[in-house]
């Protein structure tokens, strides 16, 4: 736990939520700037920043957790799908990770992603950048 981690207080009780779901390892709780009424986030109880940090044995849990929270939107909020997403570092308003799950209705007013598309300059462009990221993983 991180005293000066906002997620941190909320997991601990400290800091007020409202709190959809919880688990020994995972919480979710409503985002207070929601996208759409019932946008969730789902966190880690362990203060975990990133989610290259996030350990193995907590892959399961806080997924599985996105998963049943997602299945239940269409059901619960009367939404068509859901979005999930998760931002590292860039754009990670609180360095706890977390997973936003965000009730979804065509014509909603979400569009794709938030940010432009680009495009590589041809085949062996891209086949450069998979060789790169293959190499390292």
């Amino acid at each position: 736990m991180s005293a000066d981690c906002l997620f941190c207080r909320i997991v601990a009780q400290d800091e007020p939520a409202y709190v959809v779901l919880e688990s020994s390892d995972v919480v979710g709780f409503l985002d207070t700037r929601p996208l759409f009424k019932g946008h969730t986030l789902v966190c880690p109880r362990t203060h975990v920043a990133t989610f290259d940090e996030l350990p193995d044995a907590l892959v399961a849990p806080l997924f599985g957790a996105v998963q049943r929270l997602a299945a239940a939107m269409p059901t619960v909020l009367s939404a068509q799908g859901s979005f999930v997403a998760m931002n590292n570092v860039v754009s990670q308003s609180v360095p706890h990770l977390h997973i936003h799950v965000v009730p979804r209705t065509k014509g909603d007013g979400l569009r794709g992603f938030f940010w432009p598309r680009t495009r590589y300059a041809d085949a062996a462009e891209a086949q450069r950048y998979a060789d790169r990221l293959r190499a390292v993983i």
